[in-house]
């Protein structure tokens, strides 16, 4: 019996990894650093993290989660309560459409289809900041952090597939 909690306990715990992974990510993307002018540039790790899972183990990043990482980054950057709530749901769900073509291409190819898609959650993110505030904000800050993002998209992408291979066996 003592074997089966801890089997249990083991299972609900790696089904959880890609939520607090991506929740640790969030996390660290919003500490402040004492770099003038850096946090307009931060990469959204969330928005890589919810995007690879999506593609990768849907399974294991239900909606729930998701809408929880884009609350909890609502509320850590200090912004609109529900934008990258939003934004994270639309994500999911649109490369769930289209998980079975994205998963099983070559790594290049779910990179350069994370262009575009990260493209248009920055947009929309972007959007609905200036709807909220009733007032076009300077895009160029939402293009320099649309940019990091793409380019720190492999490293991570790397990350979670190691985690993935050690961590996430297929049951």
């Amino acid at each position: 019996m003592n074997q089966t909690v801890w089997t249990r306990l083991d299972l609900v715990a790696r089904s959880l990894f890609p939520f607090a992974l991506t929740l640790l990510l969030v996390m660290v993307a919003m500490v402040p650093l004492r770099v003038p002018e850096l946090s307009p540039i931060v990469p959204s790790l969330g928005i890589i993290g919810v995007y690879y899972w999506a593609v990768y183990r849907p399974d294991l990043m239900p909606g729930w989660a998701v809408f929880l990482l884009g609350l909890i980054q609502d509320l850590l950057g200090g912004g609109p309560i529900g934008i990258y709530a939003l934004v994270f749901l639309l994500l999911i769900t649109s490369v769930g459409a289209q998980r079975r073509f994205l998963a099983t291409g070559s790594f290049v190819f779910v990179w350069a289809i994370f262009l575009p898609v990260a493209a248009v959650a920055f947009l929309l993110i972007w959007l609905l900041y200036c709807l909220n505030l009733d007032t076009l904000i300077d895009p160029g800050s939402v293009i320099f952090q649309y940019l990091t993002t793409v380019a720190v998209y492999p490293c991570l992408a790397w990350l979670f597939a190691q985690a993935q291979r050690a961590l996430l066996r297929e049951n």
